[in-house]
């Protein structure tokens, strides 16, 4: 049995190696069954008392206003791809030029957060696929991006949610994500290392062929 203490090591651990334990983002089976206002009004009360272990005086102005705020912004910004409600709703449109070839769309700028201590990942992705009949709307492909990074989130994860979800809405096998990001958890805290960045990328379909795969490649590096 783990000691106390052998625990809070172990959780460090985890999240200084940045641990991924489940390609699905980990949610209660009753996590919406309160309504956004109730999960802003407890939040709000729980980082009120957080703030005060810390020392801070909440009687000052400038401060007064801080956990609900910081509770609006994760329920309704930051933390709101947690919520099936807000998944994007995809119209599909016939492929009418007949276009086969790749359609990229890269430089998608997203701010997530890290799971692990609940700092921002910044990055951009890099996505496309091959029609196989049916087009999305190119704004489309952005939102998908963004719904998912907008939960506490590991990288790898993020990569294969977004591939799998283009690959859901276009019934496809025909789709890459690249993903080029930095982690506030590695800048900021830890090894502090400002320089690194973490790529991570999904192939499927035509693009796990390694022609494919370059030109692919080869798209997202042009200027």
């Amino acid at each position: 049995m783990k000691t106390k203490i052998d625990l809070t090591e172990f959780y460090d651990q985890i999240g200084d190696e940045h641990v991924l334990t489940s390609y699905e983002t980990p949610i209660l089976p009753d996590a919406f069954d309160k309504s956004d206002k109730q999960k802003i009004e407890e939040i709000a009360l729980h980082f009120k008392s957080i703030m005060e272990v810390l020392g801070l005086d909440l009687n000052d102005d400038s401060l007064q206003g801080t956990p609900h705020r910081v509770a609006k912004m994760y329920v309704q910004e930051i933390f709101s791809g947690l919520n099936p409600a807000n998944r994007p709703s995809i119209a599909l449109f016939e492929n009418k030029y007949q276009y086969s070839e790749m359609l990229v769309e890269k430089n998608i700028t997203f701010y997530s957060n890290c799971e692990h201590h609940f700092v921002p990942i910044m990055g951009k992705a890099h996505v496309a696929y091959i029609s196989n009949g049916s087009v999305i709307g190119l704004s489309k492909l952005n939102r998908i991006v963004q719904y998912f990074a907008k939960r506490p989130q590991v990288q790898e994860r993020l990569t294969v949610q977004i591939g799998e979800e283009i690959k859901r809405v276009l019934g496809i096998e025909d789709v890459a994500i690249l993903i080029d990001a930095k982690h506030l958890c590695v800048s900021s805290r830890g090894i502090k290392d400002e320089s690194s960045a973490t790529v991570t990328s999904f192939y499927s379909g035509k693009f796990s062929d390694d022609a494919t795969k370059r030109e692919f490649l080869q798209a997202i590096t042009l200027s």
